[in-house]
């Protein structure tokens, strides 16, 4: 080799040198797969936070069917669930106040039965008993047979969420016909013990509130207001219209009509008192006769 070419080799750039253009081009279009690769994914997240965004847009217009987390929730979904049947409390309670004044029975008569009966039909029927003098006896087994219907209420009134023994015992007595109208439809995941006592405590109060406010209408009243006795059968009359809407109800209207009817026909002297043993003997019969069907239905599906 002469020392020309020595030089030239010299002077020359070395292999890797001259392979730095090649890689150039290599590491470029591997930033742009890179780039490119980047941005996929880029449009990736993106779809999928809007994704994110409409779901919890979703979830946020959809009621939640949880019990709500704190106590003041679960008071307040009470107080909320009672307004609607209140509106139809308080007048009824009204009327009450101003029946047990115009009756001559003193103003504590009201708030001693909303507080110590609490069940609006029977208190009005016992203004009239109590006015005429009705044996207590005959007053008694009166309230058993027109609140009987309680009994069947328990068979599917959320007791078991309520705690402690002297709440359990106020819930069961303050299982009225509205408290119980409002709490079934209730999903089984919203209810708890705190809404349904606040939901009973608040229409009790209504009543109460209601009744007080009649006693003190009757007494600044210039005169007798007649047709307040009809209350009870106006209350009847849309529970009534309120049974017929579900056909599981209908039955019960027609052991009532024909409790109706036989206590007109077979006791002319005490036909309300007849039609009402005849009622609770025959939703008895009626309940019993459907707890051996559902048995039976059990039994049939299990095999």
């Amino acid at each position: 080799m002469t020392t020309a070419d020595a030089g030239a080799r010299d002077a020359s750039p070395p292999g890797p040198a001259r392979a730095r253009p090649g890689n150039a081009d290599a590491v470029g279009t591997r930033a742009g797969t890179g780039m490119a690769a980047g941005a996929g994914t880029g449009s990736g997240a993106g779809t999928d936070a809007r994704a994110n965004a409409a779901a919890n847009r979703a979830t946020s217009l959809t009621p939640s069917l949880e019990v709500p987390s704190t106590r003041g929730a679960r008071i307040r979904a009470g107080l909320r669930d009672s307004v609607a049947a209140g509106l139809g409390v308080v007048p009824l309670g009204v009327a009450f106040g101003v029946l047990v004044m115009q009756a001559g029975l003193p103003w504590w008569v009201a708030p001693s039965l909303s507080v110590l009966v609490y069940a609006g039909s029977i208190e009005l029927l016992l203004v009239g008993l109590i006015a005429a003098g009705t044996p207590i006896a005959t007053m008694a087994l009166t309230t058993f047979f027109v609140n009987f219907r309680h009994v069947f209420y328990a068979f599917s009134f959320p007791l078991h969420l309520v705690r402690g023994r002297l709440a359990r015992l106020y819930s069961i007595w303050a299982m009225t016909d509205e408290a119980y109208a409002i709490v079934t439809p209730i999903p089984s995941a919203q209810r708890s013990a705190t809404r349904l006592l606040t939901l009973q405590l608040a229409l009790q109060t209504y009543w109460v509130g209601g009744g007080l406010a009649g006693v003190a209408l009757a007494s600044i009243l210039p005169g007798e207001i007649k047709g307040l006795e009809f209350s009870l059968c106006a209350l009847f009359t849309v529970l009534a219209l309120d049974a017929i809407r579900s056909r599981e109800d209908v039955p019960s209207l027609l052991i009532a009509g024909l409790s109706v009817s036989l206590g007109l026909l077979f006791v002319p002297g005490a036909p309300l008192f007849a039609a009402l043993i005849l009622f609770a003997v025959a939703l008895a019969v009626r309940a019993l006769v459907a707890a051996r069907r559902d048995r039976g239905e059990v039994q049939v599906s299990d095999v």
